[in-house]
């Protein structure tokens, strides 16, 4: 055991997980692990900043430079943190913070809703990346009717011309007269993705929002506005890619 460090029932506490005492009787209980070891004594020191600490499984933030924000991008807002054509960015919503943040989730700029902007670098590469099946949910305006099959074709798989791609689940939320409300729920990530697999299934787009990525809800969150993520919520994106 080092002198460096601080202790883990100190660590654990400022992260939220619970009272001081609380944290000794976590750590008692075989509940918490450092760096992958189960540990039970009260004395062990970590380096908050590098450690990986998880309790009953879930991952904790320890670091205090870590940035996880949730965003409801607005319609006509560009996903990038500048734009040569000198339209609105995420980035400008983000412009006078230090830390260099990676934004997880592109939306093309007529589509709106969650997108998550992270400095944890290998968070975002695996919540970008399609290996790790991380699943999207769109809420689409499309026009209709809607024929009974549409959803057992999109679950089977449809081909465009950049290869097939299948629906994780699709539903309908509500219709009135051709306007159609559904939602898609898929863990596919390539351009434009749900716009031209409602197309190619005969029910263009009108409007789109994404309300979640992973088990990370846009909710009632207003348009244009970011928002902290709760620790619970950064322990669930951890605990969704196995980090």
């Amino acid at each position: 055991m080092t002198d460096d460090g601080v202790r883990l029932q100190k660590v654990l506490a400022g992260a939220g997980v619970g009272s001081r005492r609380a944290c000794e009787e976590l750590i008692a209980a075989g509940r918490v692990s450092v760096d992958g070891e189960v540990v039970r004594e009260q004395g062990r020191r970590v380096d908050p900043e590098t450690v990986v600490v998880h309790v009953d499984g879930m991952r904790v933030t320890t670091a205090s430079n870590r940035i996880y924000l949730a965003l409801n991008k607005p319609r006509g807002m560009v996903s990038a943190m500048s734009d040569p054509e000198g339209r609105p960015t995420v980035g400008d919503l983000v412009a006078d913070r230090r830390e260099r943040l990676f934004h997880v989730g592109r939306l093309d700029a007529d589509t709106e809703g969650l997108l998550l902007l992270t400095n944890d670098g290998e968070l975002a590469h695996r919540l970008s990346h399609p290996s790790f099946n991380v699943p999207k949910t769109y809420l689409a305006q499309i026009i209709g009717p809607v024929q009974r099959d549409v959803g057992k074709r999109l679950r089977a798989g449809v081909l465009l011309e950049d290869g097939p791609v299948k629906v994780d689940s699709f539903r309908l939320i509500d219709s009135a007269a051709n306007k159609v409300l559904v939602e898609v729920v898929l863990h596919e990530g390539r351009k434009h993705i749900v716009r031209r697999l409602l197309a190619e299934v005969g029910h263009p787009v009108q409007s789109l929002v994404r309300t979640a990525i992973g088990p990370v809800q846009l909710g009632s969150q207003r348009a244009g506005r970011l928002r902290a993520l709760t620790p619970h919520e950064v322990a669930s994106l951890y605990a969704v890619v196995g980090m």
